[in-house]
């Protein structure tokens, strides 16, 4: 594969036809050069190696202002940036709204400079090491590759994507060798690639308004299958009309597609307008006025790819098709890996989305998940309590489902026969998801929120809202026991239903969460093995023990009043639940 960032030797400041600002050099290409020439190539590659050492070696470390970029700190120095860059030099003398006499650095965020497009931390120090040293390093691997085996990394996303960064980067800070270096390396990229990574090269030639690759993107999607929708929510609404008009001129005399019924279009995209605007009960009663069907608008497509997780949730409880396939042969799986939501993938494939259906080139959803991620996401190490990287965890769930064996299927037993067992369940239950909310953040957020488990109130202690002021979460004192028993029932449904999709999606997070309970929650974890007859047998011994230790308890506080007062008999009835406790792990 050619190196995106292969140091080219018409960019560095030993260049033989140009220097780093662009301008030609004296320097003759000849065999023999004279000694003078090579007097200057030695001192510009010194001078370049020094400039480096500014950016490399803490030891020289004399930067006056910092630049933002992904939540990371980049120190700069404004002289050699202003020198370089007409962008930041304007930046830089216009100051940063205060004093021009500043006690602390002024701090800039990327984000602020760079409104259209988006530049990654690697990306940009890429960047700024040309700024400093006028030679282009290698583009690092782990941010231009993607983590499919059999992909030769010469047009995936990844590689796309790093492209995009750099030429935005060069374009916004007007660097113009830089932008000539990649604006061919994406016009080589937009024959190579997939249709859909042609769009983010068609978005920075629209903003950095480069013609000639703007014109090569527009020809390519016109002559694509990329369906219409998607070209109108994703490119420009000027090059989305030229696309329109390529395509109608593009196609030959005689195989002229009828096309669509006017009035069956404009319901449909109304149905996609009320997706949009997150109302599946508009959805409902569009559906009632017409005879378009929610398959005819592809809305299970639409939503993956551009609505809130619970709308495709709501959507999967009406009738459709879950497996059907677009115009494209892409199914509604395809599209959520394309987008790469877990919540999403998690929501289809607990509906039946067949995980090894392919699309018409032979893709399934793992393998488009698996090109669209960069090997620095995918092997991240990620500590507990750290939110996972949401690519690496729709590979996980996707691959999982692949392997998993639908005749096996894991279940959490839920045959309460006692109110005691109903309350004991729901603390083991609000234990693990409390546990899992703590160790593994995202896998815990997707899991309820599939279950809807956020939708109903916690059985005891503190409200995850109101757990930071430390306040107790209102009773409903007009509450009757039997919608008590309702609401905890429901409550421990959804709960049920949270570690179900936990141990199917993330088991390895389950194993964790059954080893820490275990070890730290014998008791009630305990109660919880065994078949189900020996687990009844321990569930009755279990209230035979605890009436004895509330029969103790009250009868020992009764003796410890007449005595000493109530402070004495809590250190004894502490004592003896701790006797009894050990009495039943023996007799048991």
């Amino acid at each position: 594969m050619d190196n995106l960032l292969e140091t080219s030797p018409a960019f560095s400041f030993t260049s033989s036809s140009y220097l780093s600002n662009g301008t030609s050099s004296c320097i003759s290409a000849s065999s023999s050069p004279e000694p003078g020439s090579n007097m200057e190539i030695v001192s510009l590659s010194r001078l370049s190696s020094n400039l480096e050492k500014l950016l490399l070696d803490s030891e020289f470390d004399c930067t006056d202002a910092e630049i933002i970029v992904e939540g990371l700190s980049v120190g700069v120095h404004r002289c050699i940036l202003s020198a370089r860059s007409k962008f930041f030099h304007e930046l830089f003398s216009r100051g940063n709204g205060s004093s021009s006499r500043q006690e602390r650095r002024p701090k800039y965020d990327i984000n602020d400079l760079m409104p259209n497009g988006k530049v990654g931390y690697e990306a940009f120090k890429i960047f700024l090491s040309y700024v400093y040293t006028g030679k282009l390093k290698p583009s690092p691997p782990e941010v231009s590759t993607c983590v499919d085996p059999g992909c030769a990394h010469d047009a995936c996303r990844p590689a796309v994507i790093f492209a995009v960064e750099l030429t935005y980067a060069s374009s916004v800070f007007q660097i113009p060798e830089l932008v000539s270096l990649f604006q061919r390396r994406l016009l080589n990229f937009v024959d190579k690639a997939l249709v859909e990574d042609v769009i983010p090269i068609l978005q920075v030639a629209y903003y950095s308004k480069l013609s000639q690759l703007l014109n090569h993107c527009i020809q390519r999607v016109a002559r694509s299958d990329l369906d219409t929708v998607s070209i109108e929510k994703e490119v420009p609404h000027e090059g989305s009309e030229e696309i329109k008009a390529l395509r109608i001129k593009f196609q030959p005399d005689g195989t002229m597609s009828a096309p669509m019924d006017p009035l069956r279009e404009k319901r449909i995209v109304r149905i996609h307008k009320a997706l949009d605007s997150d109302d599946v009960e508009l959805v409902k009663l569009l559906l009632s006025e017409s005879d378009i069907t929610l398959d005819d608008a592809n809305a299970l497509h639409y939503a993956a790819a551009y609505c809130d997780s619970k709308i495709v949730a709501e959507l999967l409880e009406l009738d459709l098709d879950i497996n059907l396939k677009n115009a494209r042969g892409y199914t509604a799986l395809h599209i959520a890996a394309i987008r790469r939501e877990p919540t999403v993938i998690v929501s289809l494939l607990s509906k039946g989305a067949a995980v090894s259906e392919t699309t018409g080139d032979g893709q399934c959803a793992v393998s488009i998940c698996r090109r669209l991620t960069r090997a620095k996401d995918y092997y991240a190490k990620t500590e507990h309590g750290q939110e996972s990287n949401k690519d690496r965890v729709c590979i996980d769930i996707l691959e999982r489902e692949m392997r998993r064996n639908p005749m096996i299927r894991e279940e959490y037993v839920s045959s309460p026969i006692m109110a005691d067992d109903l309350h004991m369940r729901l603390l083991y239950l609000e234990n693990r998801v409390a546990f899992a909310r703590l160790l593994f953040p995202t896998e815990a957020k997707v899991a309820m929120k599939i279950a809807h488990a956020e939708a109903t109130s916690e059985f005891a202690g503190l409200s995850a809202s109101d757990n930071i002021n430390g306040t107790f979460r209102e009773v409903d004192l007009n509450e009757t026991p039997s919608g008590q028993h309702k609401r905890l029932r429901s409550r421990m449904d959804a709960l049920i239903k949270t570690v179900d999709l936990g141990r199917r999606f993330f088991p390895h997070c389950s194993q964790v969460l059954d080893k820490f309970l275990e070890d730290d929650l014998p008791d009630l974890f305990y109660l919880q093995r065994g078949t189900p007859e020996e687990q009844k047998v321990k569930r009755l011994r279990f209230c035979e023990l605890k009436d004895e230790v509330h029969k103790a308890f009250t009868k020992d506080v009764a003796e410890s009043t007449t005595r000493s007062g109530f402070s004495s008999s809590s250190s004894s009835s502490t004592s003896l639940k701790d006797s009894v406790k050990q009495r039943a792990s023996r007799k048991s």
